[in-house]
């Protein structure tokens, strides 16, 4: 298991490195829903909002929080690099199909 997630990953770091990177995700996981909940009470929208409403900015914001305390996170693990690259991928993936073919 060690070896594919340092072959998949690109890291050297062997078994602190993989800890520190699943750390990461669960404490990037958790904070940006509770981030999430509180800025949609803080903007007014509250459990009694539409659904049709409240639930595509609930996700939206949760996903724009996600991503923006991923990379803080992981700078304050020392984890910074692998985080961007992994941003970086995971940004061309979802924008590659609105992007012109050569």
């Amino acid at each position: 298991m060690k070896e594919f997630l340092e072959k998949r990953w690109n890291i050297t770091g062997g078994w602190t490195q993989i800890g520190l990177i699943f750390l990461v995700f669960a404490l990037t996981g958790s904070s940006s829903v509770f981030i999430g909940r509180h800025i949609l009470e803080f903007v007014g929208i509250t459990p009694e909002t539409n659904g049709w409403i409240r639930v595509p900015v609930r996700i939206l914001s949760v996903f724009l929080i996600y991503q923006v305390l991923l990379l803080w996170i992981g700078f304050l693990f020392g984890q910074f690099k692998f985080f961007y690259a992994f941003e970086k991928k995971m940004w061309d993936r979802m924008l590659s199909p609105f992007r012109k073919k050569s």
